[in-house]
């Protein structure tokens, strides 16, 4: 193949930022952008941190991804206003990656789902959230949901337990049996700093929530920490006496005031403490973390784009918005950020702030970068509590606990088996599991669904065509709907008539919108099954592509057996021809 044919065949991209360049933008737009970004920018800090300590890494991390990543990926993604960084979906997918593979093994399965992202929008994929079933994709999140609230308890708490479980059973069980020790300081700053983000929006002050919770709760942790607690030992534990860092030869407590710096992933610590050791066992065991990772990837972005679309009356190029998040995903693990994908709730609020182009999300990912260079001694003293508490609220919103309960309640059987199937697996083993037992099984039923929609049957010719009565030797069937692997075999089988006066079958096929590679061998069965018996064959009405994909496959017209015909009227006619020729010596010898 040509270079000049290969490159016509890769997908035309329509970025974000020449959408919003090509519909007119001016100085009043990146006035608007600005201010956007400030807005969600404000929002993005703690709950970069939150979602980072969540999956198990050092809360820098989620600012990275955020700083880096979010901006890569609006420059490059095709959706206008998606705003990318650190998601709660990606938590019960990267937590188990940290606890097995370290920091290093987490930043370079994030840098191989990069790379599918980009394939699958090399290759088109971008429609990949339309063949995504909803009961899939609600049973996964509302699980996701409920393991991340789960995983908030003991900092909400203040439990003493020691690392986390390997699965939620055994998260449970830990947190039961740390009951005794809950800290009665910490318990209460996680109940204030979440009242507060409830009930903060009735005042109708224009401060985020969130941030006003985490500011309050500061203040109430600096205030309990000085009367109460002692040097090296605080009565609630804050980021700042948590977390420590070590870099450039310097050294410190809660986040370095440091910008992103460039360092292989693989030589970040592992899960003993050392660089990891490439080689094709360790790729070998995260290509499917990585896949799934990609997976989630694609359908939270591109589902997120949909939703924006909606909501400002815009489109999105899909294909370029997976090669973008799948960029941002390679690079971002190259200066110690992690997965990154689209959040619904960040470009909600972005595209609430008046946010015309992709210059509002590198607007917040600048925000990001001065808070770290900036605000990294004060971000210190968030407490852990009031993070949980904000995480409590994220899983809320993400569980969509309402459409949960209404689908049980009005879905088909079949669907609500499905999401409450993905729904246990998602929370009882990981979501991997999940997702692929889910689309298996979304893809079963959707198999036997179209199964029962496709039809054969004998009909009267008189329906079809004006005509005297049809001849007792010629004998009409009708298939209706797809021809695949599924139905393919019943329905050309029930063709096999016996009645011995019928000597040629006409098939109108009308209605039959696509045939696959099963039904193809499926019909050359049944041509050489009638052939032997003396009957001829007629296909009627076939779509000019599917007598195409039949001819590569060998079933031609062959005279007095086999041929196509566009309507039942001419069909009948050369039927009757055929008939007609049947009465020769060679055929009566043979019947008799």
């Amino acid at each position: 193949m040509s270079p000049e044919k290969a490159w016509g065949r890769l997908p035309r991209l329509s970025t974000g930022l020449m959408a919003a360049w090509r519909d007119g933008y001016g100085l009043a737009d990146l006035r608007k952008d600005v201010l956007a970004g400030l807005t969600v920018g404000t929002v993005a800090v703690p709950l970069s941190m939150a979602l980072a300590i969540a999956t198990g890494v050092a809360p820098q991390h989620g600012l990275y991804t955020a700083i880096v990543a979010g901006a890569l990926i609006a420059l490059t993604g095709g959706a206008r206003f998606n705003v990318s960084g650190p998601t709660a979906a990606f938590i019960v997918i990267l937590l188990p990656i940290v606890q097995q593979y370290g920091l290093g093994g987490l930043l370079l399965a994030t840098l191989m789902a990069g790379l599918i992202l980009v394939a699958m929008g090399v290759a088109k994929l971008g429609r990949l959230i339309e063949f995504v079933p909803y009961p899939v994709v609600l049973g996964f999140t509302t699980g996701i949901a409920v393991v991340i609230a789960v995983l908030q308890i003991p900092d909400f708490l203040g439990l003493a337990i020691e690392g986390r479980g390997e699965h939620f059973l055994d998260n449970l069980s830990k947190i039961a049996a740390a009951l005794p020790s809950l800290n009665p300081f910490e318990f209460g700053i996680g109940v204030l700093a979440l009242a507060v983000m409830l009930y903060w929006p009735r005042l109708g002050v224009p401060v985020p929530a969130p941030l006003a919770g985490l500011i309050v709760g500061a203040i109430a942790t600096y205030g309990l920490n000085h009367w109460f607690g002692a040097p090296g030992a605080p009565v609630v534990e804050t980021i700042g006496s948590r977390f420590s860092w070590e870099a450039h030869g310097q050294t410190g407590a809660g986040i370095p005031p440091i910008a992103p710096s460039f360092s292989l992933p693989w030589l970040l610590p592992g899960p003993n403490g050392e660089s990891l050791t490439l080689n094709l066992d360790l790729f070998r065991n995260l290509l499917g973390p990585a896949i799934a990772i990609a997976l989630l990837g694609a359908i939270e972005s591109l589902l997120c784009a949909v939703v924006s679309d909606g909501l400002t009356k815009t489109k999105h190029d899909p294909n370029a918005e997976l090669i973008g998040q799948g960029l941002g995903n390679l690079v971002a693990p190259f200066f110690g950020g992690i997965t990154a994908t689209a959040a619904l709730a960040r470009t909600a609020t972005n595209i609430r702030s008046g946010a015309r182009s992709p210059l509002a999300a590198v607007t917040h990912s600048v925000v990001l970068l001065l808070a770290v260079l900036v605000l990294a001694a004060p971000l210190g003293l968030i407490p852990m509590s009031a993070l949980a508490a904000l995480l409590f609220i994220v899983a809320w919103n993400m569980s969509e606990a309402r459409h949960f309960v209404r689908t049980l309640r009005s879905a088909p059987a079949e669907d609500v088996a499905i999401l409450v199937i993905c729904f246990g697996l998602t929370v009882i083993f990981d979501m991997v599991l999940a997702v692929a037992v889910g689309m298996g099984l979304a893809a079963a039923l959707f198999i036997r669904r179209m199964a029962m929609v496709t039809s054969t049957e004998r009909v009267d010719a008189a329906p079809h065509v004006a005509t005297s009565q049809l001849s007792s030797e010629l004998a009409i069937y009708e298939i209706t709907g797809p021809l695949f692997f599924g139905v393919a075999e019943k329905a050309l089988t029930s063709l096999h008539q016996a009645d011995p006066q019928v000597k040629v079958v006409l098939i109108d096929m009308r209605y039959v919108p696509t045939i696959d590679g099963t039904a193809i061998v499926a019909l050359h069965s049944l041509i050489d099954n009638m052939h032997q018996e003396g009957v001829a064959l007629i296909l009627v009405g076939l779509r000019a592509p599917l007598i195409a994909a039949l001819h590569r496959a060998g079933i031609k017209k062959d005279k007095g057996r086999l041929t196509y015909c566009a309507d039942l009227e001419k069909a009948i006619v050369v039927a009757n021809r055929w008939r007609a020729a049947s009465s020769a010596p060679t055929v009566e010898a043979k019947s008799a």
